[in-house]
């Protein structure tokens, strides 16, 4: 209340309970009473007196009748946008110009606060503010006279505006007032110091003239920059020094009563006591720099260049363009791979959602807190018996990610999947290769009993990703060693890749507690036979099938042709190549679920064309006119790649003999498979009639799997002989009627390995088409397993079998009726419409498929009775 001025009674108040009256001492009687209230709610005299206050009014406080205001409604949308804008807006401009540390935090986190509150609370929010920010008392009156919540907003906008733009003025001035008055100052300071500097070199350069005397004739003068240089290898007890200090102030930043920094105060005192000649110094000073240099989640962060802390992410999180951000980095870095990028953008939203809901508890647990009288001998007890905990730890560890594990062929872009997701994240990205690793210390570290012992790599990774939520993909964990006398490094990291048991990894090395639930893990693997099954437990799985033709050449637009250019010197103008060579190398030279084949003949292109054109430089520099290269370049050097060109650069298309060998055959039908890598493709089945007793031999290194299908298919080719018109009855065998014979089938490709139901169908098929003449055409894949009933069920890998049918040109595909959801689900829309499939559900459907309908002459469904007596 201004002084001069009579005071008013307001027509809106608060009702407030008294909660605490401090009475004065009696030494200083009259220092004045201090009450603590408690606000409930707004309140409004129904019966106010316009006349000014006396001080008999002000002692005697009469009784006064009031009303309560109605339950507030939900603004609409656009006053809390408003009134949100407005208010971030002066709590940013007030973090700005606070000087105190914690005064700052506090707007940060109200703003936080702010931008995830409901629409509801946005008028009690609007409440709080106006009483926390330094404004006059006019505005909060009037904002007190306000019961309508929209309103109430609209007034509260008005407010912030004013105060924001006040406040950005006032800053200006101010700026501009110490910017002219210090600049006599700052020159006068830096001017005192360079006068320091130059006397310390003075005095440190007569130092050293007199300790090493006069140079010798010929003895070049060592180790000098300028005049007054140095190496970092001079002066090692200054850098000794250095690095102690450096180590004593990581463990005094560790969280106090942490296992960390007990263990690193005990060894910080056995390293005070060992001489430091000893050799035990040096294995509790290296303890001691691994110790420190782990990023422990709650150590208080020292001053550093980079960011260095992983409280950055944090804003990044909240910020609403967060998913579209990371969208944009996806398809940036990836053409295609939909499915995979639908699944990263869940996992990131999650990640967002946990750390809103996070803050947001944290929130509500302190708005919730209760006010209750202060007893000195309760809060001893309670401070006795309960410390204080950190929040930091329990409120970060809700946070967890799946663990992902990609799978799928080599070159389909699982590594760089996980970088993307690390820059989408911005966290930093770390590399373990698991090929070949045998040895568990690998995994967990040696324990400092052993002669140059060290920590595993998960605490390298930590190292140099120096924050505690970093990326780390374990690569080639399906490579990765088997049980040895070393160990088992497939069994050590069950615990690592485990959310319920990471928050405690113990490495034998650090031999104190990680935290590894705030890591990212991304493991890529080629094939999962090789990965234990307690390990692919913890995993979610994710399969990278491969690209199609059109994804390949969008690849290789997009990404591997700028690549290439770059990497040999080239630019776009130099080089072009056509839309149907850049086809052709796809699918003529390279036949691969990836693109790195297709990388290498396109870098084989670049290259020739490299050569041509410093060949070209270097005749027009020889005649001494190199102004005409340009001008000439169309007419000696051809910059144009067309399809013909193709043979000459890379060579006889390596599948064009294949395409040329697929002609209609008897006995031949194309199969379905997925090879080794992952790789889908499609491989033919070939029988032939030899004279014989009726036997059926089966080459090609098969399993024991595809051989029992073999010989299921020849039953079920003898049951229904008769139906086909192979035999003239049901009693005959068509391998001895009319003459004896012997089937031979032959899959090619004897070197590798085969196993696997999923040939039933295409055995059959090529028993039928040997039986009967019949030939199926070339463009015609299958896969299936059958049964003796002739029914035909499901086989798995369909999303491969098909892209790999596609890349051999293949356009009508035979599947299992169960199979139709694989291909809904999984194959591009693209693919399914260049590709005819038929679903069967038994082998006479999948036989009609095959060879067309009518092409065999099925006898007429006869009844056959039973006869029981």
């Amino acid at each position: 209340m201004s002084a001069g001025v009579e005071p008013t009674l307001s027509e809106w108040g608060t009702a407030a309970r008294v909660l605490r009256l401090v009475k004065p001492p009696a030494r200083n009687p009259r220092q004045p009473y201090l009450v603590s209230l408690h606000g409930l709610t707004r309140v409004r005299l129904i019966h106010m007196s316009k006349n000014k206050l006396s001080g008999e009014d002000l002692l005697h406080l009469p009784m006064h009748d009031v009303e309560y205001p109605p339950s507030e409604k939900v603004p609409s949308p656009e006053s809390v946008e408003k009134f949100k804008q407005s208010a971030l807006r002066l709590l940013d401009r007030l973090a700005k110009d606070s000087v105190q540390q914690t005064r700052k935090e506090g707007y940060n986190k109200i703003a936080n606060m702010l931008d995830d509150i409901a629409d509801a609370r946005t008028p009690w929010m609007a409440d709080v503010l106006i009483g926390s920010v330094n404004g006059e008392y006019s505005d909060k009156l009037a904002i007190l006279g306000t019961p309508d919540a929209e309103a109430r907003l609209q007034l509260a906008t008005e407010i912030f505006i004013k105060q924001a733009s006040i406040s950005e003025v006032s800053k200006k001035i101010a700026t501009a007032v110490d910017e002219s008055l210090s600049k006599q100052q700052k020159e006068f300071f830096l001017r005192q110091q360079l006068a320091a500097i130059q006397r310390e070199l003075h005095v440190l350069q007569r130092s050293n003239g007199a300790l090493s005397g006069t140079p010798q004739a010929g003895t070049p003068p060592s180790n000098e920059v300028g005049s007054g240089g140095s190496s970092e290898l001079d002066d090692d007890e200054q850098h000794e020094a250095d690095d102690m200090a450096d180590l004593k102030r990581k463990i005094e930043a560790m969280e106090p009563r942490s296992e960390e920094r007990k263990m690193g105060v005990r060894e910080w005192r056995r390293l005070k006591r060992i001489p430091a000649g000893s050799v035990e110094n040096g294995v509790i000073r290296s303890y001691l720099e691994w110790l420190t240099s782990v990023p422990w989640p709650n150590s208080a962060q020292l001053p550093t260049n980079g960011p260095s802390s992983s409280a950055s992410t944090v804003p990044q999180l909240k910020d609403r363009s967060f998913l579209a951000a990371a969208r944009t980095q996806l398809d940036a870095d990836h053409f295609g791979l939909e499915k995979i990028k639908k699944r990263l953008i869940e996992y990131l939203a999650v990640v967002r959602l946990k750390e809103l809901n996070a803050e947001r508890e944290l929130f509500r647990s302190r708005s919730n807190t209760a006010v209750v009288p202060y007893d000195k001998d309760q809060a001893q007890k309670a401070t006795q018996v309960a410390p204080a905990k950190p929040l930091a730890r329990a409120s970060r560890r809700n946070i967890k990610g799946p663990i992902l594990l990609f799978v799928g062929p080599p070159g389909t872009g699982k590594t760089s999947l996980g970088q993307s997701v690390a820059k989408a994240l911005n966290r930093p990205f770390q590399r373990i290769s698991l090929g070949g690793v045998r040895d568990e210390a690998e995994i967990r570290g040696h324990r400092r009993t052993y002669v140059a012992s060290g920590p595993g790599l998960i605490v390298q990774a930590l190292r140099k990703a120096g924050r505690s939520d970093p990326v780390l993909l374990l690569d080639e964990i399906d490579k990765i060693g088997q049980s040895n006398f070393h160990g088992d490094p497939g069994a050590a990291l069950l615990e690592v890749l485990d959310p319920e048991q990471n928050h405690t990894f113990n490495d034998h090395y650090i031999n104190v507690p990680i935290d590894l639930s705030q890591v990212l893990f991304i493991c890529t693997a080629n094939s999962l036979e090789t990965i234990s099954a307690p390990l692919l437990d913890r995993c979610e799985i994710i399969q990278l099938s491969g690209y199609t033709y059109d994804e390949k050449m969008h690849i290789a637009r997009r990404f591997l042709l700028p690549k290439q250019l770059k990497a040999n010197g080239l630019d776009a103008s130099q080089i072009t190549i056509t839309e149907p060579a850049l086809l052709h190398i796809a699918t003529r030279y390279t036949r691969e679920a990836g693109v790195r084949s297709l990388e290498r003949a396109i870098g084989g292109v670049v290259r020739y064309k490299a050569v041509e054109w410093a060949e070209y430089l270097d005749s027009v520099a020889q005649e001494g006119d190199a102004t005409l290269a340009a001008a000439a370049m169309t007419k000696k050097y051809d910059r144009v790649v067309e399809e013909h060109h193709l043979e000459k650069i890379l060579g006889i298309a390596r599948w064009d003999g294949e395409e040329r060998e697929r002609e209609e055959r008897r006995g031949v039908v194309y199969g379905l498979v997925v090879m080794g890598q992952g790789e889908g493709g499609i491989l033919p089945v070939e029988t032939i009639a030899l004279p014989g007793t009726g036997r059926l031999k089966l080459t090609g290194s098969l399993g024991d799997v595809i051989k029992e299908s073999g010989e299921l298919a020849l039953s079920w080719v003898k049951t229904y002989a008769y139906d086909l018109h192979i035999t003239n009855s049901r009693s005959e065998n068509p391998l001895k009627v009319p003459e004896p014979i012997d089937i031979h089938l032959h899959l090619p490709a004897g070197a590798q390995k085969k196993d696997g139901p999923s040939a039933g169908v295409a055995m059959t098929c090529a028993f039928v088409s040997l039986l009967t003449g019949a030939c199926v055409p070339t463009n015609i894949a299958m896969t299936g397993e059958i049964t003796l009933r002739g029914r035909v069920t499901p086989v798995g890998g369909i999303k491969e079998k098909v892209l790999g049918a596609h890349r051999a040109q293949i356009t009508k595909v035979i599947l299992p009726w169960a199979n139709r959801k694989d291909v809904e689900h999984d194959v591009a829309l693209e693919i399914r419409r260049e590709m005819e499939f038929v679903f069967v559900r038994t082998v006479r459907e999948a036989l009609e498929a095959a060879f067309g309908k009518g092409v065999l002459a099925w006898r007429r469904d006869t009844m056959l009775i039973e006869s029981r007596l």
